[in-house]
């Protein structure tokens, strides 16, 4: 966690993203003060499925994706649409600690287990786990999100995009040093 820049003022913020909705986003959830809804979405923020994360925000502000780690390489298409029909020129990429989609090899047995309790049969959720694990194996949450933001100014090249992290210790979002 030594990579990450605690956001509780605009000086807080990194020079690149100041004013940008990112600075918003993240003032905003941080401190609570927000106008109560704005006309549209500014920005695009991908996070993770994960029940202990709440944002913070007015209504319109953003489009949300969720998916387990915050890997949107499964969402490209819906990340295309907010660019190109939503208009957003703006992505944060916003992973959490204690991310589940960390070491899921470690989760295997649970994960198999829990699909046969499920009235899944044994060999069909062992073909699944393994099928699917690679594609939403995330590694370090912090590098991952490094990595992400890699990828999206590649493929959207005029798009900001920002490696934020949410806290699920203290329920801030802090910036990620690059």
């Amino acid at each position: 966690m030594h990579r990450l820049i605690r956001i509780d003022s605009p000086d807080d913020m990194p020079e690149p993203l100041r004013g940008s909705p990112v600075q918003r986003l993240v003032l905003w959830h941080n401190t609570g003060e927000h106008p109560v809804s704005v006309d549209h979405a500014e920005m695009l923020v991908g996070m993770c499925m994960d029940n202990r994360k709440k944002l913070r925000i007015p209504e319109n502000f953003a489009f949300i994706l969720r998916a387990g780690g915050g890997n949107l390489r499964p969402s490209e298409f819906k990340v295309s649409y907010a660019v190109a029909v939503g208009g957003v020129r703006t992505i944060a990429i916003m992973v959490h600690n204690h991310c589940g989609m960390v070491g899921l090899e470690g989760r295997h047995e649970q994960f198999v287990q829990g699909l046969v309790d499920a009235g899944w049969d044994h060999d069909l959720a062992e073909q699944h786990f393994h099928a699917y694990a690679p594609l939403f194996e995330i590694g370090n949450e912090i590098d991952f999100a490094l990595s992400e933001t890699q990828r999206l100014r590649l493929r959207y090249p005029k798009v900001l995009v920002a490696p934020l992290l949410y806290n699920v210790d203290d329920n801030l979002i802090y910036c990620i040093e690059e």
